[in-house]
């Protein structure tokens, strides 16, 4: 058990023992490099204000850690509310409920699976798979990558994250559909089968 306890925290040295993690964590979640920053600079602005309440129960790294999550989620439902209800029904069609029922399970698994693209393990730590996925991210609409991140890459339920971000079932269901189906179109298209037989 850490036994540091508020007084003995040394908040000179955060930046540059946690910060590089601190980054790396946020810009895997929002796939923004300005926004990866303003998220790190505001954990440790909080992180300052509130160390006289740091227990030592946990790492001064989880510790941090905790603060980022926090501050990555309000800023995601700042995002969502900011999205207007023109955008959110610009993601829904009439054939969506349908096309959903036919290719996701009750968990949101799909029911058949895209084609082929490899060894998910594999492709997964190779460097040319991950631009392309990023690329693919940035291509989504910022809300929609903001839910699948969250979803996908933060294993949150959608019950947490309708509750967290203020969205209704509904919302986020049509949001996960299209940005699942917006990453398989693109990773399709940019990661052929073939290029899985060259690694």
């Amino acid at each position: 058990m850490n036994s540091l306890t508020a007084v003995e925290l040394d908040p000179s040295r955060w930046l540059e023992e946690y910060g590089d993690m601190l980054f790396r964590y946020a810009l895997g979640r929002l796939n923004d490099t300005s926004h990866a920053e303003d998220m790190v600079q505001e954990t440790l602005v909080a992180a300052l204000q509130s160390r006289t309440s740091y227990s030592g129960l946990a790492s001064e790294k989880t510790w941090l850690v905790g603060i980022l999550k926090h501050k990555i989620v309000d800023f995601i439902r700042k995002q969502i509310r900011e999205t207007t209800v023109d955008d959110i029904s610009a993601l829904y069609d009439a054939t969506v409920e349908n096309e959903m029922d036919n290719l996701f399970d009750a968990r949101g698994h799909w029911v058949c699976p895209p084609r082929d693209w490899g060894n998910p393990d594999k492709d997964l730590y190779n460097h040319q798979f991950l631009e392309i996925f990023e690329a693919c991210m940035r291509h989504l609409k910022p809300a929609l990558a903001q839910v699948f991140t969250l979803r996908e890459l933060s294993g949150l339920s959608n019950e947490e994250i309708c509750n967290k971000l203020n969205i209704t079932a509904t919302n986020c269901s049509v949001m996960l559909y299209r940005a699942r189906m917006g990453l398989r179109r693109c990773i399709d298209v940019q990661w052929p089968c073939d290029k899985t037989q060259d690694t």
